[in-house]
């Protein structure tokens, strides 16, 4: 099939709703971490597709698993059992140290979950709360819950009047984190490390905090691990590296590897105030989406691609150092792993451009961070010929100045 941009541009701009500001480029194909737009043009993605495609793209294992899926059974709804659920709650509880599983579509969805299965711990317990405790760089999601412990006014301001219990504390700031909670908050909710938020992590001594907080006040602690999660980190959770045992995890993103599936990972102490009928999707944790999510699990796990990113990860870190040392308007470079965040003096986005002219894909966050989220399987040599590219937008970034 014959791909023309301008055709592809005059049909969005005239069906499509406009809610997305898209880069001038139609990515067909992929392969590992390489990806060809409409020209046969090849990328190196640091981005992959904002930390979904954690095995890269077209990874045999996961194509051929997506492919047996679909030939053989889809869909056939939470009205029925069906073999994978299980094995993939099982699978998460191993890795997370929560029994239980809630299977939805996407983060933000899970995001909903967890905040749902907060409020509902405390009415079945006789004690109901209606407060969440959420931090002042968050970024949770979209919908209307998720949205409310979301601190940005660019998001939220167009669709107040959001939920009017949620008090917003300054990221890694221990003793406002202690001063807010109470016998009022159902649950803090924080992201291990901000993504949206500028690639922050958590302190020791602010996760520190969220557990004094939580034991004081009897406050659940739901930890945001959409984007940190799933061995992003080197980690199968960042929440476990900082010492903490949230009562729930939200995830998604890396989950199915492209395949659209998230999960609330729940406690046995919350599950047990949870009934039938509390919560439901038609699609989440449908036979394709779980067996997608199988095949990203055994890949992490059991072939070893959580070691790969702790590798490959130090080696990511060393080269952004030796980046910034050479670049005067890099002021940071934060993160762990495989999610960096490289925070400039000035607006990121010429980078962002810059990179793409260059066949690097990195995105902007928080304004002036060029965040890097590469795919889970990328090897060392092609650390070295992605960041050489965006070394070579940096150099041209300051040559702008």
């Amino acid at each position: 099939m014959t791909v023309v941009m301008d055709d592809i541009v005059t049909r969005e701009s005239q069906y499509v709703l406009q809610t997305y500001r898209r880069s001038p480029v139609t990515f067909v194909r992929g392969n590992g971490v390489r990806v060809y737009d409409a020209d046969g043009r090849e990328y190196l993605d640091l981005l992959s597709g904002i930390g979904v495609a954690a095995l890269g793209h077209a990874h045999p294992a996961l194509a051929r698993a997506v492919a047996e899926q679909a030939q053989t059974l889809i869909h056939t709804s939470n009205l029925f059992y069906h073999p994978y659920q299980g094995q993939l709650a099982e699978r998460l509880a191993a890795l997370s140290g929560l029994p239980r599983a809630f299977f939805c579509n996407s983060g933000t969805e899970a995001v909903e979950a967890c905040l749902k299965f907060a409020r509902r711990y405390w009415h079945s317990k006789g004690e109901p709360r209606a407060e969440f405790i959420a931090l002042d760089e968050s970024f949770h999601g979209r919908t209307f819950g998720s949205l409310s412990v979301t601190s940005d006014a660019h998001y939220r301001e167009p669709f107040e009047p959001l939920l009017p219990t949620v008090r917003f504390v300054k990221t890694n700031d221990a003793a406002s984190l202690l001063s807010a909670a109470s016998r009022a908050t159902a649950a803090i909710i924080a992201e291990p490390i901000l993504g949206e938020g500028g690639i922050r992590p958590l302190t020791p001594a602010f996760a520190a905090a969220i557990a004094e907080a939580c034991s004081k006040s009897g406050a659940l602690f739901i930890a945001d691990e959409v984007q940190s999660g799933l061995g992003r980190t080197g980690q199968p959770f960042y929440s476990r590296a900082l010492g903490l045992q949230p009562h729930l995890i939200s995830i998604g993103k890396a989950l199915g590897g492209g395949v659209p599936v998230g999960a609330a990972l729940v406690s046995q102490e919350v599950a047990d105030q949870i009934k039938f009928g509390d919560h439901g999707s038609t699609y989440g944790g449908n036979l394709l989406a779980c067996r997608a999510a199988l095949c990203v699990l055994e890949e992490l796990v059991d072939r070893g691609l959580i070691a790969q990113v702790n590798r490959v990860g130090r080696h990511f870190e060393t080269r952004l150092r030796a980046m910034a040392s050479k670049h005067a308007f890099v002021r940071d470079v934060r993160g762990a792993g495989l999610m960096w965040g490289v925070d400039l003096t000035r607006e990121a986005a010429p980078v962002v451009a810059a990179g793409l002219e260059r066949g690097v894909i990195v995105n902007r966050t928080a304004d002036t961070v060029v965040r890097l989220l590469p795919p889970l399987v990328i090897t060392e040599a092609e650390a070295d010929e992605a960041l050489g590219r965006l070394d070579a937008a940096l150099t041209a970034f300051g040559a702008a100045a």
